[in-house]
């Protein structure tokens, strides 16, 4: 028997420390089973090159939970370890075998070798949860079993033993007593499923049933027989592990599923991604429905190392448009901080980034062209996240340009290209600047987007949450010769202006009188009196917000720039257009009695109000009373 110190010298205690700052206890188990599918992979790959020449069968990995001595073990069927590789890689502790493994067989067709962690360092992480460890291991080849004792000090002892017979290792952990929960089945079996579900070596945690098929000879009313089998917690062999020619689209469905049990709506389509250089990724992203909560959806995609689960926070790897979708990315080569499972935002990630943007873009531009009836139907349910795309990612704006799509309120959609094409004649300004109008909401804008289409308007229909700061970067972005205005910012006439000429019925005096009148019944602190020279059969009375105002709040509202013009805590303004060339105000202008030319007033602007949706309260009450009083 041998007694000694764990070796952490000062050299090899920093990366000591980085890897075991754990925010969460539980990865203890995800570090013991990714050394135990180490061990496995290890004599996998020995015995596929020819160094270890036995007969391996069908390894698997054991958990078990002994509740009588307050024990949890962890037991794989791999390559084990001798005593001195004990003392190599569990005593010297920032020594990794992984990397020391990889190394060695490197020129070996290691690719294959499949070696997830760096056994010793992850081993340590049981401490957290344990007030003694040990370990029972038996190396494959012809050495004595060891077992290694350790309680939580840098104090062990290291023995030859008979205990251990079969080749592999059993770590033991004594668990504390204030870690109880890890001796309760439902707890493991948790931890399995979140963190071990794809490992590439099966998992065994426990029995369950299973139904036997019926004999021929046997009677209806007869129960069928029942056995007692290894229940295996993990896939291993999940989609993304394979090539997209050996999946059909009923596999894509099966592994969403798999995924996402609780998730009961299909994903629209998938994106399967499968690159091995300048960098090793493998993965299937899923488009689902989308809502307009941005921040509900994220954080459904699941990072995997190796098929090792690591985190659902894919911020840095994954493009934060696309942190929206759902499904898995898998790749050995991004850097871990494995004490917070943080992602280090490095070369290789950003190459990453950009591989899964562009290969997202290039699907969705396949989409289009393949099948445009269909892209159109889905376009509500993605819209979201290619416009969160185009906002924030300039090269997949530049290619979103290809497929992003612009609805109108008839229902039809165009690119950019085609819609300008079919507005550039009519909605050019007097300053040769191209006005796109655009409505949010379609039934509350009635009144307004039919005033624009009657003069033959394209209205779009743009509704998604970050659409303030869309148009503001499409503005941008077109050399300053698009205008973006909803259609209820101010009087149709005033959207797009042209050279025309108004003729009024009211000379400058009756004007002056008019606006008095208005001033004197409208609140000042929140309308501004606009007189307009418009078509008699246009609207006698409109309220609007200035499209700069109401953009910048909206952009506040979001997270945007409103807040560096000081316009996100303003108090609400609008414009109260009166068209000078409508009867109503002829009417209202030439009304003898006071009173009564004061009512007229009300009853318009509260009119005008209903039609924005703005009347609310005592003023609709009031508004109601006197509408009454009018009609009797």
């Amino acid at each position: 028997m041998a007694n000694g110190n764990i070796n952490v010298s000062v050299e090899n205690i920093f990366p000591l420390i980085k890897k075991f700052l754990y925010s969460d206890h539980e990865i203890f188990l995800r570090e013991l089973i990714s050394n135990a599918t180490d061990a496995t992979q290890k004599l996998k790959h020995l015995t596929r090159i020819g160094e270890a020449k036995i007969d391996i069968g069908n390894p698997q990995i054991e958990v078990k939970i002994d509740k009588d001595n307050k024990t949890l073990h962890i037991i794989d069927q791999g390559v084990g370890m001798s005593e001195e590789e004990v003392k190599k890689y569990i005593n010297e502790v920032a020594f990794s075998g992984a990397e020391e493994f990889l190394e060695k067989y490197k020129d070996k067709d290691s690719k294959d070798a499949g070696i997830i962690g760096h056994f010793g360092l992850g081993f340590y992480s049981a401490f957290m949860v344990a007030n003694k460890v040990e370990i029972l291991t038996k190396s494959w080849k012809d050495a004595p079993a060891v077992h290694w004792t350790c309680e939580g000090t840098t104090a062990f002892t290291l023995e030859e033993t008979d205990k251990k017979t079969d080749r592999g290792t059993e770590i033991i952990l004594h668990i504390n007593d204030d870690d109880k929960e890890f001796l309760e089945d439902n707890r493991i079996s948790e931890l399995l499923n979140k963190y071990n579900k794809f490992m590439p070596v099966p998992i065994k945690f426990g029995t369950k049933e299973k139904e036997l098929p019926k004999s021929e000879d046997a009677k209806d009313d007869e129960e069928p027989k029942k056995v007692a089998v290894d229940n295996i917690i993990n896939n291993t062999d999940p989609a993304w592990t394979k090539q997209p020619a050996d999946l059909d689209e009923k596999d894509y469905k099966n592994f969403y599923r798999e995924l996402y049990p609780m998730q009961f709506e299909e994903p629209l389509f998938h994106i399967h991604l499968n690159v091995d250089y300048p960098f090793n990724l493998t993965g299937i992203l899923y488009f689902p429905k989308m809502t307009q909560e941005i921040a509900a959806q994220k954080d459904k995609i699941q990072l995997y190392q190796n098929q090792v689960f690591v985190t659902d926070n894919v911020e840095g790897i994954v493009p934060e448009f696309l942190t929206m979708l759902r499904g898995v990315i898998d790749s050995p080569d991004i850097p871990l901080n494995v004490s917070r499972s943080y992602l280090q935002a490095d070369g290789a990630v950003k190459k990453i980034s950009s591989y899964i943007s562009r290969k997202v873009a290039d699907k969705l531009k396949s989409l289009f062209n393949n099948s445009r009836e269909d892209f159109e139907q889905k376009w509500n349910d993605i819209k979201v996240v290619i416009e969160y795309g185009m906002l924030t990612e300039d090269k997949f704006f530049e290619k979103a340009q290809k497929f992003a799509l612009y609805p109108t309120v008839d229902g039809n959609y165009h690119t950019f290209d085609e819609l300008k094409e079919k507005i550039e004649k009519n909605q050019t300004d007097k300053d040769d600047k191209l006005v796109v109008l655009y409505a949010s909401d379609k039934e509350a804008q009635h009144t307004y987007i039919q005033s624009a289409k009657d003069k033959g308007y394209e209205v779009l229909l743009l509704d998604s949450p970050i659409v303030a700061h869309l148009i503001q970067k499409l503005e941008t972005e077109k050399d300053n010769k698009v205008s973006f205005v909803r259609v209820d910012s101010d009087h149709i006439d005033n959207l797009i202006k042209k050279d025309e000429d108004k003729v009024s019925k009211l000379d400058d005096e009756q004007k002056e009188t008019l606006k008095k009148e208005f001033e004197e019944v409208v609140s000042k602190d929140k309308y501004t009196i606009q007189l307009e020279d418009a078509d008699s059969d246009a609207m006698p009375i409109m309220i609007t917000q200035p499209e700069f105002m109401r953009r910048m709040k909206e952009m506040q509202q979001t997270g945007g720039g409103g807040g560096m013009f000081g316009m996100g805590n303003m108090p609400e303004m609008y414009n109260l257009v009166v068209n000078t060339n409508h009867p109503l105000i002829e009417n209202i202008l030439n009304t003898k009695t006071k009173k009564k030319k004061q009512r007229l007033i009300n009853q318009s602007l509260d009119l005008a109000l209903l039609s924005q949706n703005l009347l609310k309260g005592e003023a609709m009450t009031k508004f109601i009373k006197r509408s009454f009083d009018m009609v009797k």
